[in-house]
């Protein structure tokens, strides 16, 4: 088999870079309600606003498109998916079983390395709920949900997880000012990440359930406020 050169590679490269730079920022618009539920957004639009390329969004949208974000709709467009509440139940059904299983095997899993990163993540929770900085809050999130699926090294529950990390924290930016406590939500996190960090599964997993309880109960009184 011929081998490919450094110049036939490198644009390989920058096109999954820039894949996954599109999907990063176009998931972060949805989750924070910059792109609204229920918008009509295009190709060329999404390209001209962010400075990528057509073909990098079109994967990225398609990854959206599975994570139930965003719903494309063939020679019509693309629309950003509607929130709702009871499907978010449902959604909770499966996530805390998942949540508590990833928590405890990352806490028996992860690396000397991770469980650093680990405890940082957890200060940087701290840090937002003393600011109460919902963005900054957000942002950690997401990276302590990628952490947490690469330490429990488990591609099934990752595959199924990654389905709902996005549609999860887009309700939850949605509503928290009504029915949630944000500083309570990011030191919740924080200890799981303490628990991870110090190897400690059973701790992990009750933290974990912990967590959900809080969410489960937000998303309900979000249901009976509506």
């Amino acid at each position: 088999m011929k081998r490919a050169s450094p110049l036939e590679v490198a644009p390989i490269l920058s096109t999954q870079s820039l894949t996954a730079r599109a999907y990063a920022e176009l998931e972060e618009m949805i989750v924070t309600l910059q792109l609204a539920p229920g918008s009509s957004v295009s190709e060329a639009e999404l390209s001209s606003h962010l400075g990528i390329g057509r073909t990098p969004i079109r994967e990225a949208l398609q990854r959206l498109a599975r994570e139930r974000l965003v719903i494309i709709l063939p020679r019509r467009g693309v629309m950003v998916s509607e929130i709702n509440v009871g499907r978010q139940l449902q959604l909770h059904e499966v996530r805390r079983e998942l949540e508590r299983l990833i928590a405890r095997t990352a806490a028996r899993r992860a690396t000397d390395v991770q469980r650093t990163r680990f405890r940082e993540i957890a200060r940087d929770f701290e840090k937002s709920a003393r600011i109460n900085d919902d963005v900054s809050f957000m942002r950690t999130d997401r990276e302590f949900n990628l952490l947490c699926l690469s330490a429990a090294r488990n591609e099934f529950a990752s595959g199924a997880m990654s389905l709902m990390h996005g549609l999860s924290r887009r309700f939850w930016y949605h509503h928290y000012k009504q029915a949630a406590d944000m500083p309570l939500t990011a030191k919740l996190h924080a200890g799981i990440a303490r628990a991870i960090a110090d190897s400690d599964e059973e701790r992990a997993a009750h933290a974990s359930d912990e967590l959900l309880d809080v969410i489960e109960k937000f998303t309900r009184d979000t249901l009976s406020s509506e």
